[in-house]
């Protein structure tokens, strides 16, 4: 079982910046970052492969948002620039084994509100 607890979000105004954390209780293997705002499904927004740093990300982010690792840690870190409107939602860690599709472990969220 992992444990996440995420931190970091909070109120800014569009073009402004800020980061995410994700701390977990121990080393998963594959993590990412979703969002979901009220109404709508919970999305995908960036993935890592803990083991080489390898990343994707939606079309959405790509260019604006990076998503990395502190192996040391075993924290994760969402940082988002340029921010818009549009990425006012509550955001999300999850983890999974790779070999697994599906993300099974999950944090608590933390809002992100862009004015």
């Amino acid at each position: 079982h992992v444990q996440l607890v995420e931190s970091g979000g909070g109120s800014v105004q569009a073009g402004g910046s800020l980061r995410l954390s994700c701390e977990a209780s121990r080393q998963s293997y594959c993590m990412a970052w979703f969002r979901q705002v009220p109404g709508k499904e919970r999305e995908v927004i960036a993935t890592i492969r803990v083991i080489d740093g390898y990343a994707i990300y939606v079309d959405s982010v790509r260019g604006r948002f990076t998503i990395s690792q502190d192996n040391a840690a075993n924290t994760l870190y969402l940082q988002m620039n340029t921010l818009k409107r549009e990425d006012t939602a509550m955001h999300y860690c999850a983890a999974r084994p790779c070999w697994q599709g599906t993300y099974v472990y999950w944090g608590e969220g933390t809002q992100v509100t862009v004015s």
